[in-house]
């Protein structure tokens, strides 16, 4: 082949190559680094103050990979929705990891390699919701949280969330009944970390609080008992969680003042009811945006998916051709959407 043929053919390749296989304009992970705990805060890698912002999947067995979860979906959550993190959704009941552990943890598998390509921080979240007592499912988070390190520990981009929604009362030894309180939950942790650590031994850990991670605010308690009784050791924070339609100033009142004493991240949310549904309160909502940008307070929308509900960002049909921003966004996708693109 002559010097100038193959030049050219060289050239039409790497064109080729470059259509297939575009360059992100973003790259949260390559930004910022393994992240850290620093007092109160959540830090980058060269230990400053940093607010992520992302989407939560829907429940895997309804909304998952190559149904609300595609390359597609994903390139479009890093490039025109601007996240930095998403939050991988594992239900354990409700038909999700207790009914085929091996499916489930394939397709966290492929979701993981996946984000992580496109530079998004990844939250792997034990989805655990009814029952609401953690050591239910002891066993179970033992096992998956094993696998998980030992195929993605070495990736510094992964935080773990070891109980979603910590509610409800426990069968206690004594045969009586008693709430799952912050004991109860710092019991199921300091056995779950362990498992963790083993693999992921500077990566960090987010811990469920009670009633519904409201930090207790939902019950009688409140975060009073996590003060007085916190994780030892480092990289730990703690959950908190708010429907904007529901949870009002004290709900704001009680997240600001333990953002104080606590490193929080705010793991999931939604502007509408306590049930992912009904109309969606702004107003609320941006309250919340602006404490939340003002401590520097790390927060992940509910959810990435064409669910019916008003909290799923898509209309339904969108999944999973899209596109994933414009018309098909519900109220509720275009608000979160402009609220991510914000300067920070």
């Amino acid at each position: 082949m002559k010097p100038i043929a193959l030049f050219a053919s060289i050239a039409l390749a790497l064109l080729g190559s470059a259509a297939a296989e575009p360059v992100p304009t973003r790259n949260p992970f390559a930004d910022h680094g393994p992240l850290q705990v620093n007092g109160t805060h959540l830090c980058d890698k060269t230990g400053q103050p940093i607010q992520l912002r992302g989407m939560s999947t829907h429940g895997l067995q309804w909304y998952g990979w190559g149904k609300s979860l595609t390359p597609a979906a994903l390139d479009a959550l890093v490039t025109d929705w601007g996240a930095d993190i998403l939050r991988v959704s594992l239900y354990v009941q409700e038909g999700g990891y207790e009914k085929n552990p091996k499916k489930f943890i394939e397709q966290v598998d492929t979701i993981v390699e996946e984000a992580t390509k496109r530079g998004l921080y990844v939250l792997i979240d034990w989805h655990m919701l009814d029952p609401g007592d953690p050591m239910h499912n002891l066993d179970r988070a033992k096992e998956y949280f094993t696998h998980i390190v030992q195929r993605h520990g070495n990736k510094a981009n992964l935080l773990y969330e070891i109980a979603n929604e910590p509610n409800g009362k426990y069968l206690a030894g004594d045969g009586k009944k008693r709430p799952v309180d912050w004991a109860r939950i710092k019991d199921y942790a300091q056995q779950v970390i362990p498992v963790i650590r083993d693999g992921a031994p500077n990566s960090v850990i987010i811990v469920g609080t009670p009633d519904w991670s409201s930090l207790g605010v939902s019950g009688d308690r409140g975060p009073e008992e996590i003060y007085q009784s916190p994780l030892a050791g480092k990289n730990f924070m703690y959950t908190f969680h708010f429907y904007a339609a529901d949870h009002g100033d004290d709900y704001r009142k009680a997240l600001d003042k333990a953002s104080d004493k606590l490193p929080i991240f705010v793991t999931e949310w939604g502007s509408q009811e306590a049930s992912g549904d009904g109309p969606n309160d702004f107003k609320s909502a941006q309250a919340y945006i602006d404490l939340m940008a003002k401590k520097k307070i790390s927060w992940i929308n509910w959810n990435y998916s064409d669910d019916e509900r008003s909290g799923a960002v898509f209309l339904p049909g969108t999944c999973p051709k899209g596109p994933w921003t414009g018309t098909t966004l519900k109220e509720s996708g275009k608000w979160v959407q402009t609220k991510m693109l914000e300067t920070r």
